[in-house]
């Protein structure tokens, strides 16, 4: 078993917030902050679901000569670990009352963990808002391959690198000639308008079936001749 961890944290027993429309007196309101209640994974159905059919699962795969990757094994047993006490946590004491608890480890996966999923992507989501995307209009794009080509991509990063610069050159060029500038073929890439752009490799479906597609943003404005590059 890992050992317990001692962490301090800076948590205000209150918050201030302003009062529209009031006169007079001190212009702030006081709330109480959120109470701490620590997450328990091992009461819900998917962590029950897994803890009880992992081992079956994993051996039915083996005798069927079709064993599990590793890393997938790996994120599961990670999961069914995450937020659980007994496999180490660390304790926090509130600065402002001196009241202490404990904040079990997490597992940090990125495939099958729910809660370790939604910070990930809440803080991806808040980096590419404040330092990457400007206040511009952006579109979605998705791009799906034939179902014979999906296995190639899954374990292939090289084909996926491909298939990303074919996605954004094609959607480059159809902006282009939608602004009505047409290049020529010998015209430099720094004299082209340039599209900027973001792309999000997904590798399962909505029935967790393997389909590897590609989500992406990019700036939805039209091009102009005068433009060298989008803000995007």
């Amino acid at each position: 078993m890992r050992a317990a961890l001692l962490v301090t944290l800076c948590t205000p027993s209150r918050a201030t917030r302003p009062v529209a429309g009031r006169s007079g007196g001190t212009p702030w309101a006081r709330r109480p902050a959120r109470r701490y209640e620590r997450r328990r994974p091992d009461k819900t159905p998917l962590h029950k679901i897994a803890s009880e059919h992992l081992e079956s699962w994993l051996e039915w795969r083996d005798q069927a000569e079709r064993p599990v990757p590793g890393y997938v094994e790996e994120e599961l047993r990670g999961y069914l670990e995450c937020g659980l006490l007994c496999f180490g946590f660390g304790r926090a004491v509130c600065m402002t009352c001196r009241t202490g608890f404990v904040v079990a480890f997490s597992c940090k996966g990125r495939g099958v963990c729910p809660s370790c999923n939604g910070r990930h992507m809440a803080q991806t989501a808040a980096h590419l808002v404040d330092h990457v995307i400007p206040p511009v209009p952006v579109r979605q794009w998705v791009i799906s391959v034939p179902k014979r080509l999906r296995g190639m991509l899954a374990d292939r990063p090289r084909a996926v690198n491909a298939l990303t610069k074919i996605f954004f050159a094609e959607i480059e060029r159809l902006l282009l000639a939608a602004s009505g500038f047409n290049p020529a073929a010998n015209t430099p890439l720094s004299a082209r308008p340039r599209l900027g752009g973001i792309s999000f490799l997904h590798r399962f479906g909505s029935a967790l079936n393997r389909h590897v597609h590609l989500h992406a943003l990019s700036d939805r404005r039209r091009l102009r001749a005068g433009c060298r590059r989008s803000r995007l």
